[in-house]
């Protein structure tokens, strides 16, 4: 009984031939390189072309980062300016129309100040 159980477990712990073939470099020899040497040249083509195609990407996305916070910059600096340009519409409109209603307003640049009397 001992017998079969050592031939079970020497059974269980061996691996298939195949295994030992390729894990030795035996089937892997001159004559299955020749004969698939179409096929390799393929595989390690894709495997470049898939290389390149993913350098590609991610140069595209760090160019697509770079403009998208430049578009941010340029977006700020317009809003900036348009605040301006309105803030100077209306102080040219209103002193046009103190002109025409002929009110005698004037535009005061210095902001006002306080007279103390000691």
């Amino acid at each position: 009984m001992s017998k079969k159980k050592k031939d079970n477990q020497n059974k269980k712990k061996s691996a298939p031939v195949w295994v030992a073939d390729i894990r030795y470099g035996r089937s892997l020899s001159l004559e299955f390189f020749k004969r698939n040497a179409w096929l390799l040249m393929v595989f390690v083509v894709a495997i470049l072309s898939l290389m390149g195609l993913r350098y590609k990407t991610k140069t595209k996305m760090e160019e697509i980062k770079r403009l998208t916070t430049e578009l941010q910059r340029a977006e700020s600096s317009k809003l900036q300016e348009k605040a301006a340009y309105m803030s100077l519409i209306r102080e040219t409109e209103m002193k046009r129309m103190v002109e025409e209603k002929n009110l005698g307003l004037v535009f005061q640049e210095l902001p006002p100040y306080e007279l103390e009397i000691d």
